[in-house]
């Protein structure tokens, strides 16, 4: 399947790219998770959310194709 990843702030630093697609043929996010860390190996050390179509998930989440974002942590008020 086609997926497009978005990498914010410092998970951006780490790949050194804002966004890139690929061709994945695991089914979970976590398998997903697993071959960008070994792409980005500094990736590893990083606390982020997984947002797949604009909806935050879990990493056990069936992959459905589209768009998913890898979002560092965030202060709100």
């Amino acid at each position: 399947m086609h997926i497009n990843i978005k990498y914010f702030g410092q998970i951006s630093e780490v790949t050194q790219t804002d966004e890139e697609s690929l061709e994945f043929s695991g089914s979970l996010v976590s398998e997903l998770l697993e071959t960008l860390n070994e792409k980005y190996d500094k990736l590893k050390n990083k606390d982020f959310q997984v947002a797949q179509n604009q909806e935050l998930v879990s990493t056990e989440t069936k992959l459905t194709g589209g768009d998913i974002a890898l979002l560092p942590p965030f202060a709100g008020g």
